[in-house]
């Protein structure tokens, strides 16, 4: 099987979870209908699924079944897709086309995806937290503890925040760095140590996959960079050429294309070492931190 089909088969997977997940939600009256609809636009019928996939896969590296995975792999896939809708805002990144399809907050108005991205976060920590998907109390509390942390004040949120006021103030390389860390960093973090946690890993291992996913991480984040510098609009479902416009705080923008071509190519061999305790059972992670970098979409 391909890295491709493999790819494509957990992202039907994760897809199908989640319709379960959304298929029962929303009240009878309009506004609840509207909501669930919402949400279901946002979170269906598009995108890699690639924080998923990791999670999935790392889990597999400790001989977690994808079954038991895919609860944790669907919440983070919430928190995920929550985010896009609330960057997607006017008073954020105030962007048109999300994979291919009007922004949420076109297709149906601002105060909707507001809170279809509010509702989407908030059932990431139902689906964590319910005794159904893992029976393991302290592992159901540790991801949760671990998700919250990616997502809030002290991650993804914090990144994003950052990210606005280098548009006004100006950045350095190590502002960059610890933005995207955050911003896009903290996500792939969770997804690959959240592995680990169902798997029981041990510390070493666990650092392992930390270091992996923190290369990973920015490999994915340059490689977005550069196919919004130069890429096709139409392959990639959204916007290019916005960050130069808006000032944003890119490496494209500090180093220029040669030089980020050549830092993406040692942050995938980074990754790939950071693998090396796994041997062959990690070649699917391998693949995957390959494709995060060579990806036209």
């Amino acid at each position: 099987m391909t890295f491709a089909t493999e790819l494509e088969r957990v992202g039907k997977l994760v897809e199908g979870r989640l319709a379960e997940l959304l298929a029962s939600g929303g009240s009878p009256s309009a506004g609840g209908a509207s909501l669930a609809e919402a949400m279901r636009y946002a979170a269906l019928g598009g995108g890699k699924r690639l924080r998923p996939f990791l999670l999935v896969s790392s889990a597999r590296l400790f001989g977690v079944s994808e079954e038991d995975a895919l609860p944790p792999a669907c919440a983070l896939e919430c928190v995920h897709c929550y985010s896009l809708v609330h960057d997607d805002l006017p008073s954020m990144d105030d962007d048109a086309v999300r994979r291919g399809r009007p922004t949420l907050h076109l297709a149906f108005d601002e105060a909707t995806a507001i809170l279809a991205g509010d509702a989407l976060l908030t059932l990431a920590f139902e689906i964590l937290s319910d005794p159904r998907h893992s029976q393991d109390p302290a592992v159901r509390a540790e991801l949760v503890f671990l998700l919250a942390k990616a997502a809030g004040w002290h991650g993804m949120a914090l990144g994003q925040a950052l990210d606005l006021s280098a548009e006004r103030q100006g950045f350095a390389l190590s502002d960059v760095a610890t933005l995207q860390a955050l911003k896009t960093g903290a996500l792939f973090r969770f997804a690959c140590e959240a592995g680990a946690v169902l798997g029981r890993a041990k510390a070493s291992e666990r650092l392992a996959l930390i270091a992996y996913a923190e290369a990973f991480g920015q490999a994915f984040q340059l490689a977005d960079d550069l196919l919004d510098a130069q890429g096709d609009a139409e392959a990639a479902g959204k916007a290019v050429a916005k960050d130069a416009g808006r000032g944003k705080a890119t490496l494209i923008a500090l180093l220029g294309p040669d030089a980020a071509r050549a830092r993406l190519d040692a942050l995938v061999q980074e990754a790939e070492a950071a693998l090396a305790p796994f041997g062959e059972r990690a070649m699917t992670l391998v693949e995957a931190v390959r494709f995060a970098a060579s990806r036209k979409r």
